[in-house]
C-alpha cells in the first residue's frame, strides 16, 4: 500500500489541497458537514432513546433526521477524502486515524442493525442501537480531533 499512498500522496490534487488555501477551505466544509451529519443522528438518536420530542410518533420523526443525515454524509465523505489525499501515508499511518476509520465502520454497521431492528418491531433493539450510534459517533469526532495532534 505504500507506493499506492506515495502516488496518491504526489498527485496534483493532493498538492493543490495540501499546500494551499485548499486545506483550510476543504477542512471547514468537512466539518460543517460532519456537524450537521452528527447532529441529525444525535436528534434521531435521542428521540429513539424517549429523551425528547415524544408526541412526535417515531418512525416519522427519525426518517425525517436520517434524510438530513444522508444529505450530509456524502459530502462529509469527499472532503474527507479531499484532506486524506492531501497526506495519505501520514493519515494511513495515525493510529487516531485508524480508529476514527474503524469507529465510523462500526457506525454504518450499526444503522444496519438498527433498521433491522425497526423492520422487526424490537424496540430494545432500537434503543441499543441508538445508544451504540451516539458512542460510535462522539467516539469518532474525538477521534477525528486527535488526528492531527498524532503523528503518523
Amino acid at each position: 500500500m505504500a507506493g499506492f499512498w506515495e502516488w496518491l500522496g504526489n498527485t496534483e490534487l493532493a498538492f493543490q489541497i495540501g499546500a494551499t488555501w485548499l486545506f483550510p477551505f476543504v477542512e471547514s466544509l468537512h466539518v460543517l458537514f460532519v456537524v450537521t451529519l452528527v447532529g441529525a443522528i444525535l436528534l434521531a438518536d435521542l428521540r429513539v432513546l424517549g429523551r425528547m420530542a415524544l408526541d412526535e410518533p417515531l418512525a416519522s420523526y427519525v426518517r425525517g433526521y436520517v434524510h438530513v443525515a444522508w444529505f450530509a454524509f456524502v459530502p462529509a465523505v469527499l472532503t474527507g477524502l479531499g484532506l486524506f489525499i492531501s497526506r495519505p501515508a501520514g493519515y494511513a499511518d495515525n493510529i487516531a486515524f485508524q480508529i476514527k476509520i474503524i469507529l465510523l465502520v462500526l457506525a454504518g454497521l450499526n444503522v444496519w442493525l438498527y433498521y433491522r431492528s425497526e423492520k422487526q418491531q424490537a424496540l430494545i433493539a432500537q434503543k441499543l442501537s441508538a445508544g451504540l450510534s451516539l458512542i460510535f459517533w462522539l467516539s469518532a469526532i474525538f477521534a477525528g480531533r486527535w488526528v492531527g495532534h498524532i503523528s503518523g
